[in-house]
């Protein structure tokens, strides 16, 4: 019986990136249909969209009116493409949580949330990695967690079955800071302007967020060309 084939996927993404959860649930889709053919090995990678976002985050509507030169009806139209593209992709972006009325959905600085990524998979590979990742997705959107603050952030690494004295550590850690932000200058040396970007087998980019057949095919090629290299 042959073995699937393994690849690599580097995914530069935001936790706060609707169209970075919205790539995953394609990707998702993509790997299902490959299942038995490939393997994918994901590992993230750190890139902000918001660098410059202060403590106190901004409202999401606001942000993308400001940010974006848009209206805030403009703003609430692009909001609802997305999760017209999230509900195809299988993820939701929507609020899930008790709280009546519902938490402001807020964007936040993310520096913090990408340390603790770089952290996970050094000392707990890259699964728990992905779990975390998603986690953080699932605190941002669907709780409307204040991802941005410290103690927030231990309580979701806590909840994925981290050890929060540990992970407190990290995000202390300004060895772990440092390689978060050469992690963000790779994007920039890659030319990396907007996420997800998805980087396959280290040489093969595949931008934005793109429907599961495309995923299909690009990673097919990608196979067979590693395949044709390996075989001389």
């Amino acid at each position: 019986m042959t073995q699937p084939r393994k690849l690599t996927i580097d995914i530069w993404s935001d936790v706060m990136c609707p169209w970075c959860l919205v790539g995953w649930g394609n990707l998702k889709q993509a790997l299902g249909q490959l299942d038995g053919e490939l393997d994918a090995d994901i590992r993230w990678h750190a890139f902000e969209l918001n660098p410059d976002m202060p403590e106190e985050g901004e409202e999401r509507t606001a942000h993308i009116a400001r940010k974006y030169g848009r209206t805030i009806d403009q703003s609430k139209q692009v909001q609802g493409q997305m999760r017209q593209a999230a509900e195809q992709a299988g993820v939701s972006l929507d609020y899930e949580g008790d709280a009546d009325p519902a938490p402001d959905a807020m964007m936040w600085n993310t520096f913090a949330a990408h340390r603790l990524l770089t952290w996970v998979i050094e000392v707990h590979g890259a699964e728990k990695q992905t779990e975390l990742k998603l986690a953080l997705f699932e605190a941002h959107f669907n709780q409307r967690r204040r991802i941005g603050e410290r103690e927030v952030l231990l309580d979701i690494a806590e909840e994925v079955g981290l050890d929060r004295a540990a992970a407190a550590a990290a995000l202390d850690d300004e060895e772990l800071a440092r390689k978060t932000r050469v992690e963000e200058r790779a994007a920039m040396e890659m030319n990396i302007t907007g996420v997800p970007a998805m980087i396959v087998e280290g040489r093969f980019m595949i931008p934005g967020a793109q429907p599961p057949e495309a995923y299909v095919n690009a990673l097919r090629r990608v196979a067979e060309k590693t395949a044709a290299v390996a075989e001389g």
